[in-house]
């Protein structure tokens, strides 16, 4: 137990420290052009989602371009949630498991996901509007191995962050080229959906 609640405070604090700090950390992105060190930083802020990871990305994609800030949002993005699972899956699965199985409908619906996990999470990520953090924990919590969430959280993730580096970089160069960007991600979406559920009928 107290394992347990030095870790969440850990977290809490390293989250408050960049609420406090958002500020200079959004005008340090605007700036910044040491690669490796945007990596890290990107890490961080996906790790503690006190910022929302679009606005990051999209600072990232107008200071890169929208190939290079692509990729660091990218690594930065897949390098977080492979952090988060492991710290969730390491510290809480035990307890996690416990709350998963308790209730039957809860537990029918954990096998459903464990035994298609690997669509399950690459789709997940490929829907904006279902929290990564979520993903995470769920994943982490259930008895899905590391190496199927971390490949297929990865590839799932690619299509969201070169949608946000690209809307960033074109933002500062042609905004008019914004409408087009969402319209193929939009599209993207509609064919990975219809390819989902034809492959859930077979």
């Amino acid at each position: 137990m107290l394992k347990k609640t030095g870790l969440a405070a850990l977290y809490a604090s390293i989250a408050f420290l960049i609420y406090r700090y958002g500020d200079v950390i959004l005008t340090w992105f605007q700036q910044a052009d040491h690669v490796p060190l945007v990596v890290i930083m990107a890490t961080l802020v996906a790790l503690f989602p006190v910022i929302p990871y679009p606005v990051i990305g999209g600072l990232i994609g107008a200071a890169l371009g929208p190939v290079l800030g692509a990729a660091v949002t990218w690594t930065g993005s897949a390098a977080a949630s492979i952090v988060m699972f492991l710290f969730v899956r390491y510290g809480y699965q035990e307890w996690g498991k416990k709350f998963l199985y308790r209730y039957p409908s809860i537990g029918k619906l954990t096998v459903m996901f464990e035994q298609n996990a690997f669509l399950t999470i690459m789709f997940a990520r490929l829907i904006p509007f279902i929290p990564s953090i979520a993903v995470n924990m769920y994943s982490a919590l259930s008895r899905v191995s590391f190496t199927v969430y971390a490949i297929a959280s990865s590839i799932g993730k690619i299509p969201a962050m070169l949608l946000f580096a690209t809307i960033g970089d074109t933002l500062m160069t042609d905004p008019r080229n914004v409408f087009v960007t969402v319209l193929v991600y939009g599209m993207f979406m509609a064919v990975s959906l219809y390819v989902y559920r034809r492959w859930k009928l077979q």
